[in-house]
């Protein structure tokens, strides 16, 4: 699997490109902000799905650029946890409105994911972990070996837990249950 790294946005969101060696598909997670460099850095591959680990601002901002970039027939799919995906649509919830002054919002979710759901997308195997805290549907993405945590857990920290929907309970719960993970595999942090 190849894995393109690219932190985008006012806050420096971690955006990752994935596809299969040699593939003519890729999956974008957390497209943040910067689509022109994001679309750059996918190259000729169509990207087959957009996989959000939650829904605040500075990890949709780029959503729907990408998804209009493609024809409506090949638009890629936006995969989201169920209880995140009202975020998409609403700069209160995604803390838009209230961080940064304006309105960022992304199209619909096509696919809504939940605890243990496994997808292929782009010949890539992607199983969900729903690590809550964060947002009530924050996930993390287990993908070929590797994990995309997302705002879940950082590389010397975590995500807070005081913006609409955090719960400091439940991100230690879910703290608890990556440690012995990020321990024994390459972990991709959101920020």
């Amino acid at each position: 699997m190849i894995i393109d790294e690219l932190t985008v946005g006012m806050v420096q969101t971690r955006c990752y490109i994935l596809g299969p060696e040699g593939g003519q598909e890729c999956i974008v997670i957390d497209p943040g902000d910067e689509a022109a460099r994001i679309l750059k850095a996918a190259g000729n591959r169509k990207i087959a799905a957009i996989l959000l680990t939650h829904g605040h601002f500075d990890h949709i901002g780029a959503v729907d650029a990408l998804y209009k970039h493609s024809a409506p027939a090949d638009r890629p799919k936006i995969v989201i946890h169920e209880l995140d995906a009202p975020m998409l649509s609403d700069p209160v919830l995604n803390a838009g409105a209230g961080l940064v002054g304006y309105e960022i919002t992304a199209p619909e979710a096509t696919d809504l994911v939940r605890e243990g759901d496994e997808l292929t997308l782009a010949g890539l195997k992607i199983q969900v972990l729903h690590t809550p805290g964060h947002t009530p549907g924050s996930v993390c993405y287990l993908i070929e070996g590797e994990l995309f945590t997302g705002d879940t857990l950082f590389d010397y920290g975590w995500g807070r837990t005081d913006l609409p929907g955090g719960n400091e309970e439940q991100m230690e719960d879910s703290l608890r249950r990556l440690m012995p993970m990020v321990r024994s595999i390459p972990m991709h942090a959101g920020h």
